[in-house]
């Protein structure tokens, strides 16, 4: 697929460099394309990365996301597959920025013809693109109204490493909640263990299992 990046932080550049391992065209789509020739990767602007993109990934920090959303434009974005995997934090990070709500709810809901799916924000990069390297198998999320999209996304993600029984639905874009606010905890794992390496895993019940 060809897949546009909307940043060039590490999230974006390790997900850039995972699916193209995988054989997928990527390019990052910057505000300032003239300015990140070094990173290895094609980069372009804003507007000429989504029109590039079958499928586009907001990579951006949570709390500009809908503003370089709005900057591309809702033509230019409808019947894109959007996989959305910011989360708006403070710059302390202590505080979510859309506390009562979330940023993939508000996304869907500012660009309607746009299918959007949130996943992988529960993780650091090294754990998106390495799901192999962690100790045991672990869970990624996927929240969105549009079972094609996820359907997609999930193809994308297994060519990331992460195999269909790792990857859980759960539910409509409503749930992206519950993903984007784990952030906090996830802070707070990060300072227990001393790294961001790390990812968690859902263990059903005896009888679910």
């Amino acid at each position: 697929m060809r897949i546009g990046l909307l940043g060039t932080g590490n999230v974006a550049r390790a997900l850039a460099l995972g699916w193209s391992a995988a054989g997928h065209d990527v390019l990052l789509g910057s505000r300032e394309p003239g300015g990140r020739t070094d990173l290895g990767l094609p980069v372009a602007g804003l507007d000429e990365t989504a029109a590039h993109a079958e499928a586009l990934v907001n990579a951006t920090p949570g709390n500009v996301s809908l503003d370089l959303l709005r900057s591309i434009g809702a033509p230019a974005l409808a019947g894109t597959l959007l996989i959305d995997v910011g989360v708006g934090l403070s710059d302390d990070f202590t505080e979510l920025s859309h506390p009562n709500s979330s940023l993939a709810e508000q996304i869907q809901r500012a660009f309607p013809r746009t299918p959007v799916v949130k996943t992988l924000c529960t993780m650091d990069s090294t754990a998106m693109t390495a799901p192999g390297g962690l100790a045991d198998p672990s869970t990624v999320f996927l929240s969105g109204d549009d079972p094609l999209a996820k359907r997609t996304t999930g193809r994308l993600l297994t060519d990331l490493g992460w195999p269909a029984s790792s990857q859980l639905d759960i539910g409509g874009i409503t749930t992206a909640r519950g993903q984007e606010h784990f952030a906090l905890l996830f802070m707070g794992i990060a300072n227990g263990l001393g790294s961001h390496t790390f990812n968690i895993r859902v263990v059903p019940g005896a009888a679910a299992a």
